[in-house]
């Protein structure tokens, strides 16, 4: 599958890389390329320079959000959350619409400090603002409730989890549980239509401090039944 993963921080990476290994054709998106590859110190979050990361992953070309978009049947949105309506727009709606959008951000607000709180919650997500700014898509939530290493390879714990997908069309939620299934997740719950991404969302909360009182973001929700 053709997919345009847009984000070049360690979730994009990620995810990239993992669906290229997997053999799909993968594009990572961003506002700039060329600055992008020119960068050679780590960022202010302390993720390596890109360009060393892209020669490791040849397979997975870099361009902007629209070129990105333009050619690819699933998208991917890895961006911070504050940034994910602009980026979309920047992607164009005529390249995004009528494809499924895969997002895995979360509306964190850092604006005053640790822990980070959500910029919108109980009566909305990140996920429907989404879908209502491009209609013409189809917007499915997942993997925003495990760090990035778990959504690509969930295997690494003795037992995987559950993951969870919300959106209001049945047949890119399908494709996207499939794609789970090739990463790895072998507990899929469909939460039902997008408005159910509140509740994925508002799990950052209990995954933060969950972090802070193990020590390590290398865990998982498990729903047992």
């Amino acid at each position: 599958m053709k997919t345009a993963v847009l984000g070049t921080g360690m979730v994009g990476r990620t995810i990239a890389a993992r669906l290229a290994e997997l053999g799909h054709a993968v594009t990572v998106g961003t506002r700039d390329p060329q600055a992008t590859l020119a960068r050679v110190e780590a960022d202010a979050m302390g993720t390596p320079p890109f360009a060393a990361w892209s020669e490791q992953n040849p397979a997975v070309k870099v361009a902007s959000f629209s070129d990105a978009a333009a050619g690819a049947e699933l998208i991917v949105n890895a961006t911070n959350g504050g940034a994910s309506l602009e980026v979309l727009a920047q992607a164009g709606a005529k390249n995004i619409d009528g494809k499924i959008i895969l997002d895995i951000a979360n509306p964190l607000d850092f604006s005053k400090g640790m822990p980070p709180t959500l910029f919108v919650k109980d009566t909305d997500s990140l996920g429907e603002q989404i879908q209502r700014a491009f209609p013409g898509t189809r917007v499915v939530k997942s993997l925003n409730t495990m760090n990035a290493d778990l959504m690509a390879r969930p295997g690494q714990l003795t037992d995987p989890g559950t993951v969870f997908v919300s959106g209001n069309d049945a047949e890119a939620k399908a494709v996207v549980a499939g794609l789970l299934k090739d990463f790895g997740h072998q507990d899929v719950i469909d939460l039902g239509d997008i408005t159910t991404a509140r509740g994925t969302e508002m799990l950052l909360p209990v995954w933060l401090r969950l972090w802070g009182a193990l020590g390590t973001p290398a865990f998982n929700f498990k729903i047992v039944r």
